[in-house]
């Protein structure tokens, strides 16, 4: 059985082009394949691999001060879903083109938590009795193979896009708690953090996104599966792969 994990961590990196290569190095000595992301913001990490490896290879990471918090998505496959090891330096480990949106040196964004989430679905509201909006953060072709029933979703093909084309429903939200979600969480938290500095009250983010909801809550108030960035196209709430089985 092959362990599969998706993670992001926020922080300060000085030499991404250094910290990218020794990464690229410890994974590829211990058999992972997927995509190693860095920026001057931080970490963006999709591997796959023997799971005692790749566990080793996080306890190794997670040894550095920077990414001592640092938290990972678990799934599993049959088989390891990438072609090749892959490292990559950007200036985003998301593209989202506005300053600022990493919480570097101002905190993270106010999220939510997946059970607490579930509960205010359940209930028709949040505590304070606010009405819950749910923001799916991602593209078209994401949001087609499922999305939280009567989420938001957005007519864009690009993260960048999101802002324009979130603008006309801007004034519906005011009274209401919106919850912003993606695959993992990084592009729901910039989201989040963009929408407060852009003068939005009461937003949060889903702690973990899709993939941490399926792995605490499964498939309550979801419809469908979640696109996923590797060969296993998309996940059931179990977490299973569609590819695989469809």
């Amino acid at each position: 059985m092959v362990l599969n994990i998706a993670a992001y961590h926020f922080v300060a990196i000085d030499d991404p082009r250094a910290l990218a290569d020794a990464l690229h190095a410890r994974a590829a000595a211990a058999g992972l394949r997927g995509t190693l992301l860095v920026a001057p913001e931080g970490l963006n990490l999709f591997l796959a691999g023997a799971p005692t490896a790749l566990r080793g290879f996080l306890d190794q990471l997670r040894a550095d001060p920077r990414f001592a918090t640092l938290k990972a998505k678990q799934s599993h496959s049959a088989t390891v879903p990438f072609a090749r090891l892959k490292a990559k330096v950007k200036p985003e480990i998301i593209t989202f083109g506005h300053a600022g949106t990493a919480p570097l040196g101002r905190g993270r964004a106010p999220a939510v938590s997946p059970h607490d989430l579930a509960r205010w679905l359940d209930q028709g509201c949040d505590d304070a009795g606010r009405p819950v909006v749910l923001l799916d953060t991602r593209n078209q072709e994401e949001v087609g193979h499922g999305s939280f029933v009567g989420a938001l979703t957005l007519p864009i093909t690009d993260f960048t896009q999101l802002p324009d084309a979130l603008a006309p429903h801007r004034p519906a939200l005011a009274g209401a708690t919106v919850v912003s979600f993606c695959t993992g969480g990084v592009r729901c938290e910039k989201a989040a953090l963009w929408m407060g500095d852009t003068g939005m009250a009461n937003v949060l983010q889903l702690e973990g996104g899709i993939l941490g909801y399926f792995e605490q809550v499964g498939g309550r108030h979801y419809d469908g599966a979640c696109f996923v960035f590797d060969q296993r196209v998309a996940l059931r709430p179990d977490l299973s792969p569609v590819a695989a089985q469809d």
